[in-house]
């Protein structure tokens, strides 16, 4: 999401570049971050997410717990079993384990995408703002402030877009964007042959 946000905020720069002999070179930042945080929305998309997460490994824990199982019953009845019967179920084991091997990928792909879906329209809104802001007030450069080392209090135009935006210009509950949980149980196991 930062990068999306960095390269939004560079793409407002160079739209500004061209428009800057009206804004004389007005250098203006924001932190996108913290305002998206302020915003009413990222409460509830940050809830959702965390949601959609708990879902997606509590069907990989159940993916491994029936996993778990059916390699027991596998012990259990391969006495009985023969050894062509023992062969097809062994593959279907080892299939299962390969699914299981890839369940974390899985998921963070499944979480990216949700994440974007949740976030676009809030980031797009953010955006528009951010330009209307720099056109208001005649910045022809926005740029992120956590890219910058050194700068003028009076060029921070997050309060404007907060404005804009209709959010309250409290400080924020946050200093990050929404974010996922990273780490998740293990949901791979080995089946003996």
């Amino acid at each position: 999401m930062k990068k999306f946000i960095t390269l939004v905020l560079i793409a407002i720069s160079i739209t500004g570049f061209t428009n800057s002999t009206k804004a004389q070179g007005k250098i203006g930042y924001i932190s996108a971050d913290e305002v998206m945080v302020s915003m009413p929305e990222a409460a509830k998309i940050d809830t959702q997410l965390n949601q959609f997460q708990q879902a997606l490994y509590q069907a990989a824990q159940d993916r491994k717990t029936a996993f778990d199982e059916a390699v027991a019953k596998f012990y259990t009845d391969s006495a009985k079993m023969t050894a062509s019967v023992k062969e097809v179920k062994r593959g279907e084991l080892q299939q299962q384990v390969t699914q299981l091997g890839g369940a974390e990928q899985q998921i963070q792909q499944q979480m990216q995408q949700k994440q974007q879906e949740l976030l676009g329209p809030v980031q797009k809104r953010l955006l528009n703002a951010i330009n209307e802001v720099a056109k208001e007030n005649g910045y022809a450069y926005i740029l992120t402030r956590e890219a910058l080392l050194v700068m003028p209090p009076g060029d921070d135009i997050g309060n404007l877009v907060k404005r804009k935006l209709g959010v309250s210009i409290t400080a924020p509950r946050n200093t990050t964007a929404p974010k996922t949980n990273t780490t998740a149980p293990k949901t791979t196991s080995g089946a003996k042959k």
